[in-house]
């Protein structure tokens, strides 16, 4: 038998997390969790408008990606008493492993110019929505390390992300003869 979608435990504004406790669906924590959650999906958006229409690498980076956000949401909605804490499933080298697909695709695009407007193909525009939510997905992660145990790697692999997400908007312009769309300060 299938287990209902709808428990009606939030009805009055509250969430269990991991282990049980109830908290205010405001609250820091569901803030931090729910905001690498809402990124998840705009990667989903974006892995679905290049199906077919990006390389290998760029696909299978973007799935390990959500992977990866799925098991720091997961860390983010447990309570802990130790920065030290693990982020199960992420590790130093996810971050090398970024940082390595940045360095590989910044190697094909030309040098800026200016500072670059969000635009060009739809799948470029949706990874600046993936930067730009990655961004506060790191401010989130941020004000709950202020009141509560976080552990480095989970800020560091949020920042890398986002530049991550500004390079495969431009990768993804210039691969599909797209114009990037530069700041003009006097228009």
């Amino acid at each position: 038998m299938k287990s209902k979608v709808y428990t009606l435990t939030g009805d009055k504004g509250t969430t269990s997390l991991v282990g049980g406790q109830r908290v205010d669906k405001d609250n820091m924590r569901v803030e931090a969790y729910g905001t690498v959650d809402e990124l998840n999906s705009h990667i989903g958006l974006l892995a679905s408008l290049l199906r077919g229409h990006c390389d290998e690498t760029t696909a299978a980076t973007l799935f390990k990606v959500q992977n990866r956000l799925f098991n720091l949401g997961a860390y983010l909605a447990t309570e802990t008493d130790d920065a030290a804490s693990p982020v199960y499933g992420l590790s130093d080298d996810d971050i090398k492993g970024i940082e390595a697909r940045i360095d590989e695709m910044d190697a094909t695009l030309p040098p800026m110019r200016s500072f670059i407007l969000p635009g060009g193909c739809h799948s470029a525009a949706q990874a600046d929505v993936c930067r730009t939510v990655a961004r506060r997905a790191e401010r989130r992660v941020i004000t709950l390390a202020h009141n509560a145990p976080v552990n480095p790697l989970a800020l560091q692999y949020l920042n890398r992300l986002s530049d991550f997400f500004f390079i495969l908007s431009r990768y993804i312009n210039v691969q599909n003869d797209f114009s990037e769309i530069f700041w003009d300060k006097n228009v």
